[in-house]
């Protein structure tokens, strides 16, 4: 589910949102402007004053999608991902680079390489990552194929921002993978 919500709406998240706007101003590679924003993401993680109360609500059947920030030129995003304990991703790409960031809780990923298996393919995993309340990690597609999940009893929310215009497109998802999987 996708909740539009103004632009905004703490002067901490206007400072993040500036502090994005910079890195990606620089016109970088993908690679490198994933490593600027989580450097500047990771300073407002854990704090009080980011989120409203209503962007940090979940949705009891899904995890909840709150879209902060939708830069007008398209050139990035910022999402808060709010997650329900259980609650989880279908495993997926990406539409660009994304740099995510545990603003509360604990979330659980699991990451795969698509392997050619003769005249279709399969997923290998090949890591398992937890990522705790202040963890930053970013990607650029290819090789971003992941599932993301809640393993905890406490509500999740973690702060996503791509470099695509989610406002528009309604999701990050390039492709959701119903092939077999190697698990580890």
């Amino acid at each position: 589910m996708t909740t539009p919500t103004a632009a905004p709406t703490t002067a901490r998240l206007a400072q993040l949102v500036d502090d994005v706007r910079e890195a990606v101003g620089r016109g970088l590679p993908p690679d490198t402007t994933a490593y600027l924003v989580g450097e500047r993401l990771a300073a407002h993680l854990g704090a009080d004053d980011l989120l409203t109360a209503e962007q940090q609500e979940g949705d009891p059947d899904r995890y909840r999608q709150h879209i902060l920030h939708a830069e007008h030129d398209g050139s990035f995003s910022v999402v808060a991902l709010v997650w329900l304990p259980g609650q989880r991703t279908a495993i997926h790409d990406h539409v660009s680079w994304c740099v995510t960031g545990v603003h509360e809780g604990t979330e659980s990923e699991r990451r795969y390489r698509l392997v050619p298996d003769g005249t279709t393919a399969r997923l290998v995993a090949t890591e398992d990552v937890v990522n705790h309340q202040g963890d930053v990690c970013g990607f650029a597609p290819p090789g971003d194929i992941h599932r993301v999940r809640n393993a905890c009893t406490a509500k999740a929310i973690s702060l996503h921002i791509y470099g695509a215009d989610i406002s528009r497109l309604g999701s990050s998802v390039r492709r959701v993978y119903d092939l077999p999987t190697d698990e580890i």
